[in-house]
């Protein structure tokens, strides 16, 4: 898989208006594109280490594929890169590669074909075993059958009409779904997440998240309406965490294309849509490009966070506050209030570890150009000051917690200076 994503290039303006965090066409046509790739490598692996992969069950899920894609292209494509599907992916290959542990879920690929023909339009028949009384449909919703047992469907098995059938919700002025159904919407035990899905949402869960979802898309756009149009393009699904997470938001490698969120009022939606999007695009960038050679020591101060980080970690970091503190400035201009406050806080994080990054080791030459042209952006910000003296007291606060970081870790200061 990874051989053919090397296949990439990433041309020198493409990989610093990257590093910037600024949209882009050519920024965003990569990230979609080392997706798709690398998802269909994926799916790939899965139909080859299968058993019978070839014939029987799971070849019939792949024929129902192929023969939808043949009627609807574009439908299939939504189904196979729904960012859910990645985490099944992912799951299903560990499965099958493990000596011992739970059984891959292969039965899922006929979810997937379901949902896809059913999309697609075309006759067929085709017969699932549903999980529990329920029967997900991936980016359609799920069906809770009137009986046990295998479950014949056809073209007319989706009515949403139906009392059956639960449709996945779908969020105000776009194609991004709020996912509170997909079994694969986040990952299982196997592979703990600092984070936990919520369960299915009331009606009234809904509509509180329309509120905020679109509230957070109208700030977006009213602020920053270039990365409003990023963050719809980007985000296929918003799925909704449950009570008591400790993040505000997260986004995981596995489901490209979907951001983990809590119910939040407009103006914390919208920044956490800014910062988990950036997480996204730099996955992608890193999925085909090596920015360090470092290993995954935690050893990095990071103002955001009380623990030390490895350097992948630091520079996620960085690159997703850029962002921020870029959004920042440009709600203040518009008189957001607490904007300056908060563009002031985080540009003073991102400008106290730029020069350790930049000035790392074991940095490749992209991963220094990536890293000098995010110092570019941080140092631009300078065009448009905070008024007072907001940037040096930020700084200043800064400056204190990173000493008292280095007195509660001795061993590490070294690593909190650039």
């Amino acid at each position: 898989m990874t051989d053919a994503l090397t296949a990439f290039t990433v041309s020198s303006p493409t990989l610093r208006a990257l590093a910037s965090t600024e949209p882009s066409v050519e920024g965003t046509r990569l990230v979609r594109d080392v997706r798709r790739s690398k998802r269909l490598l994926l799916l790939r692996a899965v139909l080859d280490a299968a058993p019978g992969g070839r014939s029987g069950e799971t070849a019939d899920h792949w024929a129902l594929l192929e023969e939808a894609e043949r009627r609807d292209a574009d439908a299939v494509r939504d189904v196979l890169h729904y960012p859910a599907t990645g985490v099944w992916a992912e799951e299903t290959l560990r499965r099958l590669h493990a000596p011992c542990g739970a059984p891959p879920d292969l039965g899922h690929l006929g979810a997937l074909a379901v949902a896809a023909a059913l999309r697609a339009g075309i006759p067929f028949s085709h017969t699932l075993r549903p999980l529990h009384g329920r029967l997900v449909l991936p980016t359609l919703g799920l069906l809770r059958p009137d009986r046990p047992g295998p479950l014949a469907l056809s073209e007319r098995s989706w009515d949403p009409d139906d009392p059956a059938t639960v449709p996945l919700h779908a969020l105000p002025g776009g194609r991004t779904a709020l996912d509170d159904l997909d079994p694969y919407r986040a990952p299982g035990p196997a592979q703990p997440a600092p984070v936990r899905p919520a369960r299915r949402l009331t009606p009234k869960g809904h509509k509180r998240w329309d509120t905020q979802w679109s509230g957070a898309l109208t700030l977006l756009q009213r602020y920053d309406t270039i990365r409003a149009e990023e963050t719809v393009q980007l985000l296929r699904s918003v799925v909704p965490l449950a009570g008591g997470s400790r993040s505000s938001g997260a986004t995981l490698p596995a489901a490209a294309g979907s951001v983990l969120a809590r119910a939040q009022a407009p103006p914390a939606l919208a920044a956490t849509l800014v910062h988990e999007v950036q997480h996204g695009k730099l996955t992608a960038l890193t999925d085909v490009l090596t920015l360090h050679t470092a290993d995954h020591t935690p050893r990095h101060w990071a103002p955001w966070r009380s623990d030390p980080r490895p350097l992948e970690g630091l520079l996620h970091g960085a690159y997703a506050h850029l962002a921020l503190a870029g959004y920042w400035q440009r709600a203040a201009l518009y008189g957001a209030r607490g904007a300056w406050a908060q563009h002031a806080r985080i540009r003073a994080q991102v400008a106290a570890v730029l020069p350790a990054l930049r000035a790392h080791e074991q940095l490749t030459s992209e991963g220094r150009e990536f890293t000098e042209a995010m110092g570019a952006a941080e140092r631009a910000m300078d065009d448009l000051p905070p008024p007072g003296d907001q940037h040096t007291s930020a700084r200043r606060a800064v400056d204190r917690e990173r000493r008292a970081w280095c007195e509660a870790h001795p061993e590490l200061a070294p690593f909190a200076h650039g």
